[in-house]
């Protein structure tokens, strides 16, 4: 098999659990945080920086891939690990997300999707097929399916009744394009080498997530996503799909939920069974003066670091850390726009969301809920527990 997963340990007052997903390109520990690569790089950083943060996984981006430097160009490069020097595990994305969030470029319907290119305006199609198929050149050891990502109900100017028809729309087109990528993806002959998973989708409408569950489950799959909740939605809608969601989906393949997030966020969700998790917060935010701490956000641009000897967070081992950068120092990095700073504040953003992993995992096996909220303030994590 392509992929495989072993799960160790089990909460016993949580739905929390820890495992080992396998790949061909090596293994990775459950919960994991997908460090976010969205062009072949994970910015500013070289792949044995990323590495020392602790990242065992990245993600990249098929949208974004597609359009340069191309697909089938990777392809004849040896395929996505070898052509940006990462040699451990990798999921490419389906696109499907870039049709919800560049909306104003796209036409849609169930033959796929026509938009133009944001970088030169030609028109492009993208269909399950050409997702599936630009996935393979790439290579990429878990490859999603592509999917309808329905905007939120957020927007005043859509009234109810309008967005349930969007969600039952995206609902039904989500499971015909996903028939159609198992179709193309069993007989490709990939599927010993790339692990297919399916995305449920459904808004915030707790009844369309049971429904689209239902149906994606009946694909025996190596793995299942949870999609469409990092779209606009508030912390308390988030927890209330996940809670929900996570448990319609097979008990012994990892799950995945895109796109979150904030530590409160994955700490939730781990709690409530989730495996796996991604997000570009940790980067983008560090390429903008923000860091994360255990005891919450620091903005390094804000006139209180001008001065401020102290590092960004004492006893974490990143490199900027533990190489004594202060916070005074990384202040006067971005104000006088110095690559440094953003290179320092990003390493360290994904050291703190890597030790954070870490530590659910120990958390998940000695069920000591209470004593990493109170290490990890900024995770929120209810002390009853």
């Amino acid at each position: 098999m392509a992929l495989t997963f072993n799960i160790h340990a089990r909460s016993a007052t949580t739905q929390a659990r820890a495992g080992t997903v396998t790949t061909a390109h090596g293994s990775f520990e459950t919960p994991a945080f997908m460090t976010v690569g969205t062009q072949a790089t994970v910015k500013g950083l070289l792949p044995a920086q990323v590495r020392e943060t602790g990242a065992e996984i990245l993600l990249g981006n098929t949208y974004h891939l597609m359009l340069r430097p191309g697909s089938e160009l990777i392809a004849e490069q040896g395929g996505l690990h070898r052509f940006m020097g990462w040699d451990r595990p990798i999921l490419t994305d389906s696109g499907g997300f870039q049709v919800f969030s560049l909306a104003h470029l796209n036409r849609i319907d169930d033959h796929g999707v026509s938009f133009r290119s944001h970088l030169d305006g030609a028109t492009i199609d993208l269909t399950p097929e050409r997702s599936m198929q630009v996935q393979h050149d790439l290579g990429s050891d878990i490859l999603m399916a592509f999917d309808d990502c329905p905007p939120t109900n957020r927007d005043a100017r859509v009234d109810e009744r309008a967005y349930q028809d969007r969600l039952e729309l995206a609902n039904q087109r989500t499971l015909r394009w996903l028939d159609r990528c198992v179709t193309y993806h069993r007989n490709s002959g990939r599927a010993e080498r790339q692990s297919l998973f399916p995305i449920v989708q459904g808004g915030t409408d707790l009844d369309k997530r049971t429904q689209c569950a239902a149906a994606v489950t009946q694909h025996d799959c190596p793995g299942y996503a949870i999609g469409g909740v990092a779209v606009g939605e508030g912390t308390d809608e988030i927890r209330g799909v996940v809670e929900h969601t996570a448990p319609l989906l097979p008990p012994d393949k990892p799950r995945y939920l895109m796109g979150v997030g904030y530590l409160k966020d994955i700490a939730a969700a781990v709690r409530a069974g989730v495996d796996m998790f991604d997000c570009v917060l940790p980067t983008r935010h560090g390429r903008n003066a923000h860091a994360f701490t255990a005891a919450g956000p620091i903005k390094l641009r804000n006139a209180a670091a001008r001065t401020d000897p102290g590092l960004i967070e004492p006893g974490c081992d990143c490199a900027a850390c533990a190489g004594g950068f202060s916070r005074a120092y990384l202040h006067h990095l971005f104000k006088a726009d110095e690559m440094l700073g953003p290179i320092l504040v990003t390493l360290h953003n994904l050291r703190c969301y890597q030790r954070f992993m870490a530590e659910l995992r120990a958390t998940v096996r000695t069920d000591d809920w209470r004593s990493l909220a109170r290490r990890w303030p900024a995770a929120e994590i209810p002390l009853g527990a």
